[in-house]
Formats: C-alpha cells, sequence, structure tokens
C-alpha cells in the first residue's frame, strides 16, 4: 500500500466522520419548529420569561432580588397562567421558607444549615385531585455576581411555559405534575432539601425531572438517571422529540471526577425518589461568569429544551407506571442516542449477555486463528502475543512521552495555552501521540520484523487490536460498567469486517477495494467514538479553567487525546505494517509538533479572551477579609486586613501580575497552622484544590460592615463521659461559614446539625455553610466534645467567617478599585469578608 494513498486516506476519513458529528451536535432541532398555538410549547414566550428573570439581575440567596423581586415575578406570571387555565385542571400554589442541617460528602464532605429560604411550589392536577405526582424542578437564584442566565432562570422560563401550555389543554392528566422554583440550588441544594424533607406534598412524588446546567445553551443532555427504575429512561426514549442522552456521562459524572452535583442527589438521598438530570453541557466557559446572559441562548435551545420536557412530563402524568413505580424500580439500563435522531436503550442485564456474547465469539475467532494450521499453534499465539504486548508497549510509550511534554509545558508556565485555541491541544498533543505511536510500530516494523510478510503482520495487528477490545469489553462487563456497550461496537463491528473482506485481503493484499470496505465496514464504531468524544471534550476542557490550582489542566487534556488516540488508532495500526513507508507521514507530524511546540513556548497562544462573542474569561476571586484570632480568655492575640485572592485554574495569578505588579510573589498567603483550614475564609471546603502558593493576601484597610457578625456563646454544660456541650448564639449576614477543629486531646462527638453525627472535611477540620433568607431568627447550635481532664489550652478551636454577597457591604472602596484594574478577560468576582477565630 502506498504511503501517499493509505495516510490521506485515513486523515479524510477520520475529518469526515468528525464533521459528520459536528453537524449532529449543532444541530438543535430535528425538524424546524411549526408555528406555536396557545396549547404547544412556545420557545418566544419562554425566552419573554427568561428576559425578565434575567433582568432582575444577580439573585443571591438571601438578597432582595432572590427573594422577593424574582418570587413575585414568578408568582405573577403563574397566577396569570392560573386565570388562563383550563376547567380540566385544578392549580395550586405555595411558598414554602424552610428551615433545615444535612450533611453531605461533596466536596469532601461539609454540613449545610438553612434558614427561611424560599421554594415557590406550583401544583398541577386534574380537578378531582390525584394522590401521585411527578415533579419538575428548577432554581431561579443564581450565584453571586452573575446573572444566571443558563443556571438556571432558563430552565424556570422553560417550566413556566411547560405550565401554560399544560394548563391551557382540554385533556385532565392522569396524575399530578408539581413545579418547584427553588430559591436556593447554589448554595449546595438547600432549597431543594427543604421541599422533599419537609413539604406535604413531597410524600405525593413518585419521579423527578431536575433541569440544570453545566454550559450556556446547545443541547440539553441527559447525564443521570435512576437510580434503577428503567421504565423512566423507556419514558424518555418514548416521549423525547429531539433526544440526546448517554450511560457513559452518567458514570462519569457520577465517579465524582467533575467537581459538581445537583438536587438529583438530594431527591435521590433524602427523598428516596428516582429521576431523570438533564444539563445544558455548551459553552461551559462562561458558566458561572458574568457573561451568562439570555443573548447567548439560542431561542433553537429553548424550544428543544421546552418540547423534550413537555413530551416526557406528559407522558409521565399519564403513565401508569408512576403510581405502581415500587414495582419497577429494579434494573439498570444501557442508553445512548445515536447522533441524536433517537435513543437506544436496553436493560444492562440483557447487554451483559450481548456482551459475554461478543466477547466469546471474538475469542472463539482469535482460537480458531491461532489453530490454524495445528502444527504451528504455538507459533501462531506467540506471534499474537508479541503483537498484542506490542500494541499495549506503544500506548503506554505513547502515553509517557506526551505526559512529558505536557509536564514540560506546565512547568515553563504555559498551561492552558489552548483554553482559548482548542485546536492548539490537537497540533500539539495529537500529532505528538500519533507520532510516537507511528514511530514505536515503524522501529519494530524495521528491525523486529525485518523479514517477516506485510500482509501477515497486518493481519495479526488487526486480531491483536480485537484482543485487545475483547478483554476491555470483558473487563467492564464484569465490573458491571454500562459503557461496556462501546467496547461491543469496537468488537462486533470490527470482527464482521474483517469476515467480510478476509477473501479481498487473503488474495490481493491491500488494495484500494479493500481499504474502502474496511473503512466502511469500521463506520459505526469510529463515527459513535467521534460523536462521543465531542461531547467528552464540550464538557471537560471548560472544566479546566475552574478546577483549581493543584491539578495540571495541560496533562489532564493530554491524557484525554492520548486516550482518544489509541482508540482511533486501535484498528488503523495495521496499515502502519501494510504501508510501504511512513516516513513522510511521520515528517509532517513532527513537524506540526515541533513548531506547535515552539509557538506555545513563545507565549503567542494566550489562554484566555475578551471576545465579546466568544469569551473565554480566566476566573479570579477576591474576598476583601479582616481577620482577628482571640485567645482563651477572649483577647485579641493577631489581627490583620487583606484582600485574599484566589485564581480558579493552574496558572494562578501569572497572567495579572503585569496589570496589578503588587500582586506577586512576595505576598503570598501564609498559612496560619494553629486555626482551621489555615484561618481563610473559604466560602466552601475547596481547600484541597488550591495551593497556598497560587493565591495571594494583598494588605489593605480593615473593614467594617454596617451589619456585623454577632457570635456569643451562651452557655457550658458538662456532659456524661468526660464531655462538654457549648451552645452558641450567631446572627449575620445571608452566608456564613464555621469552622471546627478539636484542640489536642479533645474529639467532636456531637452537634445539633445534620443528623447529629459531624462530618469531618478533607484534612480532619470540620465545616458548615449557612444561608439564610432575607430575614431569619438568629441561628442557634451547640457542639458536644469529649475532652481530657486537663485541657488548660480549650478543647475547641472556633471560627466563624461572615460573607457579604451583595448590599453596601458587599465591595469596599479599595476591591472596587483593584477590580476595576483587572483586565478584561478576566471574571473577578468579589465581595467582603470578616473572620474571627475563638478558643473554648
Amino acid at each position: 500500500l502506498p504511503e501517499a494513498r493509505g495516510a490521506p486516506l485515513v486523515l479524510l476519513y477520520l475529518l469526515g466522520l468528525r464533521a459528520l458529528a459536528q453537524v449532529s451536535h449543532r444541530q438543535l432541532l430535528s425538524r424546524p419548529p411549526a408555528a406555536a398555538g396557545p396549547r404547544d410549547f412556545s420557545a418566544s414566550r419562554a425566552r419573554g420569561y427568561l428576559d425578565n428573570i434575567t433582568a432582575i439581575g444577580p439573585r443571591t440567596v438571601g438578597s432582595p432580588e432572590n427573594e422577593v423581586i424574582a418570587v413575585n415575578y414568578l408568582l405573577e406570571q403563574i397566577r396569570g397562567i392560573e386565570r388562563e387555565s383550563t376547567d380540566a385542571h385544578k392549580i395550586s400554589v405555595d411558598i414554602q421558607r424552610p428551615t433545615g442541617s444535612f450533611s453531605i460528602d461533596f466536596l469532601g464532605g461539609f454540613t449545610s444549615y438553612y434558614a427561611n429560604i424560599t421554594n415557590v411550589v406550583v401544583k398541577l392536577e386534574p380537578r378531582s385531585g390525584a394522590e401521585h405526582a411527578v415533579l419538575s424542578n428548577c432554581h431561579f437564584d443564581s450565584v453571586p455576581n452573575t446573572p444566571g442566565a443558563s443556571d438556571d432562570a432558563v430552565s424556570c422560563a422553560v417550566m413556566l411555559e411547560i405550565l401554560n401550555t399544560l394548563s391551557k389543554s382540554s385533556e385532565s392528566l392522569q396524575h399530578a405534575v408539581i413545579f418547584l422554583f427553588n430559591g436556593a440550588e447554589e448554595n449546595i441544594l438547600q432549597a431543594s432539601h427543604g421541599f422533599i424533607t419537609q413539604h406535604e406534598w413531597a410524600k405525593s412524588i413518585r419521579a423527578f425531572i431536575n433541569l440544570e446546567a453545566a454550559g450556556v445553551g446547545g443541547k440539553e443532555l441527559v447525564f443521570q438517571t435512576g437510580p434503577e427504575n428503567p421504565w423512566l429512561v423507556q419514558a424518555y426514549v418514548v416521549a423525547a422529540k429531539h433526544p440526546f442522552a448517554s450511560v457513559v456521562a452518567q458514570e462519569i459524572f457520577q465517579s465524582g471526577i467533575i467537581p459538581a452535583d445537583t438536587d438529583f442527589r438530594i431527591y435521590r438521598d433524602f427523598g428516596n425518589v428516582p429521576g431523570i438530570d438533564l444539563a445544558f453541557i455548551e459553552n461551559g466557559y462562561i458558566y458561572h461568569t458574568e457573561y451568562d446572559t439570555s443573548d447567548r441562548i439560542l431561542t433553537d435551545s429553548i424550544q428543544r429544551a421546552g418540547d423534550n420536557i413537555l413530551a416526557v412530563l406528559k407522558y409521565l402524568a399519564t403513565s401508569e407506571k408512576l403510581a405502581k413505580s415500587f414495582e419497577y424500580r429494579h434494573g439498570n439500563v444501557v442508553f445512548f442516542d445515536i447522533l441524536g435522531l433517537f435513543v437506544l436503550a436496553y436493560p444492562a442485564r440483557v447487554g451483559t449477555i450481548m456482551n459475554y456474547i461478543t466477547a466469546a465469539i471474538a475469542f472463539f475467532y482469535l482460537s480458531k486463528k491461532v489453530l490454524q494450521p495445528k502444527p504451528r499453534a504455538v507459533h501462531n499465539l506467540k506471534k499474537l502475543l508479541t503483537a498484542f504486548s506490542l500494541t499495549l508497549a506503544s500506548w503506554l510509550c505513547t502515553l509517557v512521552a506526551v505526559l512529558m511534554v505536557a509536564m514540560f509545558v506546565s512547568i515553563i508556565g504555559r498551561a492552558l495555552s489552548w483554553y482559548t485555541h482548542f485546536y492548539v491541544s490537537v497540533s500539539l498533543y495529537g500529532t505528538a501521540a500519533t507520532a510516537k505511536l507511528i514511530l514505536v510500530h515503524m522501529l519494530a516494523k524495521k528491525y523486529f520484523y525485518k523479514n517477516v510478510n506485510e500482509q501477515y503482520l497486518g493481519d495479526v495487528f488487526f486480531d491483536a487490536s480485537l484482543m485487545i477490545w475483547s478483554i476491555a469489553l470483558t473487563v467492564m462487563t464484569q465490573m458491571g460498567l454500562c459503557s461496556a456497550f462501546i467496547c461491543t461496537l469496537w468488537v462486533a463491528f470490527p470482527l464482521l469486517t474483517k469476515l467480510m473482506i478476509h477473501k479481498e485481503f487473503s488474495q490481493k493484499g491491500a488494495t484500494i477495494k479493500f481499504i474502502v470496505m474496511y473503512m466502511l465496514g469500521m463506520f459505526v464504531p469510529y463515527l459513535y467514538m467521534l460523536y462521543l468524544s465531542w461531547t467528552v471534550f464540550e464538557m471537560f476542557t471548560p472544566v479546566m479553567g475552574r478546577s483549581g490550582s493543584e491539578i495540571p489542566p495541560d496533562m489532564v487534556l493530554a491524557g484525554f487525546i492520548v486516550i482518544f488516540t489509541m482508540i482511533l488508532s486501535s484498528y488503523f495500526i495495521n496499515f502502519i505494517y501494510l504501508v510501504k513507508s511512513t516516513k513522510t507521514t511521520l515528517l509532517t507530524l513532527t513537524t506540526v509538533f515541533v513548531v506547535t511546540l515552539i509557538l506555545v513556548c513563545s507565549g503567542i497562544f494566550f489562554p484566555y479572551s475578551s471576545d465579546a462573542a466568544n469569551p473565554k474569561p480566566k476566573r479570579v476571586f477576591l474576598q476583601h477579609t479582616s481577620r482577628r484570632f482571640h485567645d482563651l480568655d477572649g483577647n485579641v492575640v493577631k489581627s490583620d486586613s487583606g484582600i485574599w485572592i484566589n485564581g480558579f485554574d493552574y496558572n494562578g495569578i501569572s497572567h495579572i501580575t503585569p496589570h496589578v505588579p503588587e500582586i506577586n510573589d512576595t505576598i503570598r498567603t501564609p498559612c496560619e497552622e494553629q486555626a482551621p483550614f489555615c484561618g481563610l475564609p473559604w466560602i466552601l471546603p475547596v481547600h484541597f484544590m488550591f495551593r497556598f502558593v497560587k493565591n495571594w493576601y494583598l494588605p489593605a484597610p480593615e473593614i467594617l460592615p454596617r451589619s456585623p457578625i454577632q457570635f456569643k456563646l451562651l452557655s457550658k454544660k458538662v456532659m456524661p463521659r468526660n464531655s462538654m456541650r457549648l451552645s452558641f448564639e450567631v446572627s449575620g449576614p445571608s452566608h456564613m461559614s464555621l469552622y471546627v477543629r478539636p484542640r489536642a486531646g479533645s474529639a467532636l462527638s456531637r452537634w445539633s446539625l445534620g443528623d447529629g453525627m459531624p462530618v469531618a472535611s478533607l484534612g480532619g477540620d470540620y465545616f458548615v455553610f449557612y444561608s439564610r433568607g432575607l430575614q431569619a431568627a438568629p441561628w442557634h447550635f451547640w457542639v458536644e466534645l469529649t475532652a481530657p481532664e486537663k485541657h488548660s489550652d480549650g478543647i475547641v478551636s472556633l471560627a466563624i467567617a461572615a460573607h457579604y454577597f451583595f448590599g453596601e457591604d458587599q465591595k469596599s472602596p479599595q476591591l472596587y478599585a483593584l477590580l476595576e484594574r483587572f483586565p478584561n478577560w478576566t471574571f473577578s468576582s468579589g465581595w467582603s469578608c470578616t473572620y474571627d477565630l475563638f478558643v473554648f
């Protein structure tokens, strides 16, 4: 096979399939939307709701914008919908303001306490009432300093329009549909907990649909279902008009490698209710930033989400299975969409049988190949195992080599050069991976297989790849992973292709006809893998810009690129042995790699972008902090004030220092070793994601909030078994963080939070996240510690931080002035806070 034919054919084949996958992902609607009537979902009406919600501005929990203005707007729209509803339905509205507490193992583990937060709950049911219900959930609050259009105002707009559409139908539903507009999701899932554990309507819920976002617009991906309850997946399969779903995404998300969580967890863990979790995943670069505005969400994106969710809700609200969901709860499901056209779904147990049968057929084929002819069985097996080992070795060498390049790029300070220009990562790591792979096999062909027939080598390396995929299929199936269906595709289709073209190949070798037939046979697994790779990179690449300073993002992305290179190369490795030479290909790839590496090292590819049409900002958090450290007698032994600065990615502040020279290496944040969480006012326990060499403490004047925190020790009570109970009262702003560290010899045994059993965060300290609505009574809690008889230096260090996310105390003049100096390619979120450490 001439290299001049083989290499371009493979490249064109992969580019063609990539283009097909890209077109599929960009096509939001399978057919153009018809003009919406009063009983159809209307994206234009939903956009009106979305524009009005985001026009309120940032909707931080506890702010008037969230607790009053947004709530009043929702109630006004719901009342209007209620007035125009048909006689077939009854609409009930409730404003819930729950108070509660729970512990969660998210972000290393912490405890949450909420008081008087807000839920707007609407129940649409038949006139005669309904015993069972399906829940639809969104949240109208946003993170501070952002409009929160995609996360999650658009979902609430979609739900308002679905409520409007269903209420105007003359057909009565069999079950109730409960719409929960929850007002405290960004405070780590508090409002959903308040609803599912305390609201009287929660008892009737048999299933739920949760609407979320990890990006801005695009397609909404079904990335979690269940647990178990395969009938829910079937409901989506049957009803959704524009499906986009993947069990692969489910297994990735539930593995915990993405630092995020949704209300799905609360309904599953605290309500024991199964559900479907959907999220917009496109353009995660501007998720949780000021750029998350309604104009960036396409109308077609709203239409497809509305069509899908409306159809699934109607299906569930008229399903007999909803009332008997307990009977259908067992079993997992393998599910995945085919280019957004339809979803394939089947029980996991059926998948297990299919997987084992496919693997068995492949192993039978391989054993038959080894045993023909029988006298050469040992020789054949030796050759197959050699090719198998060489293929794995080439992948390992490729992985090590590319990770070394990624490490070098990170060390010289050029991490994230591909963040704005994704093609750079392909030109750098993709070409390096492909070149290394080809080099290893080219050397093996030249020196190890010097006089071996090329056609034989092509055949044996195909079998080696088939063997690898068959083993992977067996192992993944044994592990119970539903994603093993991918291995089935990569065993079944290549095996069928090999059987179909065996005669052509054995008689004529690697002809153009053989190559065309070979590539057509590989069409399904290669197209699906490229389709899946788009989803994976669309989700993971933006996450690298907000994953903290600990994880080198270049090594993570390079690892992903190597994995996909290995997968895509697996059935083209045999081509390296079939072509006469690979020198031109190797030279071309090496040239592209070297040129890209030189350009990356020169700094020409700036990581961030302020482009108005497609911004990719650097995230920076700034907290103007005043700290006071008290001794056992209550005296202040140390105090300071400064602006604490955290860059949310691996680059820290290195790109910002030229713009703000006083932020430099001389003001690294020191760790107060005697204090929990290093004496720093973390809003959440994400300390493990940040190194102290990559955050800064810029001296600044003391802040004096107009509404300062009030912290009191109410009582000390000696309890049985050498225990001491300390009771406290706290009043302050809507967001506070409590940090607890028992002193040497003491242990925190119980407290009045969560289920009563303290949950430690990573590192051993205890973290409590507090938030409240517009008004709330002072927060009362107690902690109980076992302590030694002699504890002259105290039994516990306890610190409290008050965070001012809105209002007159949010930003000091110094913080405002500093934020103004930050370049326009940053999203800098700032607020003021106080920190007090006490010893008792």
